[in-house]
C-alpha cells in the first residue's frame, strides 16, 4: 500500500467514526456534514468523496458500528460438539457485552439502538446481514432444549423474550441503580452477573415447559 493510498484509508475511517459518533448522538437528520468533518478534521469535500452522500455515511456508520462491537465481542467459538446450555450461555454473555459497550465504544451500541428505534433503510441491512443469522443461531439452540412437539413459533418468541431480556438492561439499565441498593447492583448487575441470571432464568422456563404449555 503506497503512503498515498494509506492516507485515503486512514481519512475514510475518521470520517466514519466521526459520523458514528455525531450520528450516536443527534441521529440522521439533526446530524450535519459540516460537524461531521469538522470532528474528523477534514474538508468538507471528504464525505462526497470517500461515501457519496450523507444517507450512504449513515448506512456504513451503522453496518461498521456492528461490526466493531462483533470484532470486539466475537462469539466463543467451542466448536460443534458444545452442548446447547452451554451455546446458550455463550450467545446471552455475548450478546449482552455487545450491547453494554465501554464508555470508549458507548457510540457504537448507541447507534445501533437509535437505528433499532427507529429504523431506516439501515436496519434493513442489520437485520438481513447479522441479526437474522445470530437469531437463527439463537433458534437452533433453542430447538434443542424445549420440549418435544414445542412449534417453531414459540421457539421464536421464546428466543425474543431472551434478547428483550437483554434489551432492557441496554435501554433501561440506568435505572436500575435508582431502584435496587448500591451494594445489590454492585453485587448482582454487572454483565457476568446478568448474563449468568438471564440464562438460569431462560434455561428454567425453558425446560418447565412453559414454552408449550402457555397459549399457541
Amino acid at each position: 500500500m503506497t503512503n498515498s493510498e494509506k492516507n485515503e484509508l486512514e481519512t475514510r475511517e475518521k470520517v466514519l467514526r466521526a459520523a458514528g459518533m455525531v450520528f450516536a448522538v443527534k441521529g440522521f437528520k439533526t446530524a450535519t456534514v459540516r460537524e461531521i468533518c469538522q470532528l474528523a478534521g477534514v474538508n468538507l469535500a471528504s464525505v462526497n468523496y470517500y461515501f457519496g452522500d450523507k444517507e450512504r455515511l449513515y448506512l456504513a456508520a451503522v453496518r461498521t458500528a456492528h461490526e466493531l462491537r462483533v470484532e470486539s465481542v466475537p462469539m466463543p467459538d467451542r466448536g460443534d460438539l458444545a452442548e446447547p446450555e452451554t451455546r446458550l450461555r455463550d450467545f446471552i454473555f455475548t450478546l449482552l457485552r455487545r450491547m453494554l459497550a465501554p464508555q470508549e465504544d458507548e457510540w457504537q451500541s448507541k447507534l445501533m439502538l437509535r437505528e433499532v428505534l427507529n429504523p431506516s433503510a439501515a436496519c434493513q441491512e442489520l437485520v438481513q446481514d447479522y441479526f437474522r443469522p445470530h437469531f437463527e443461531m439463537l433458534s437452533a439452540t433453542v430447538s434443542e432444549l424445549v420440549p418435544t412437539g414445542t412449534t417453531p413459533q414459540r421457539v421464536r418468541q421464546i428466543c425474543f423474550s431472551i434478547v428483550g431480556q437483554c434489551f432492557y438492561h441496554r435501554v433501561a439499565g440506568a435505572v436500575v441503580p435508582l431502584i435496587v441498593a448500591e451494594d445489590e447492583y454492585a453485587s448482582h448487575y454487572s454483565v457476568d452477573a446478568l448474563s449468568e441470571h438471564i440464562f438460569q432464568f431462560s434455561l428454567t422456563a425453558i425446560r418447565t415447559g412453559i414454552s408449550i404449555t402457555a397459549t399457541q
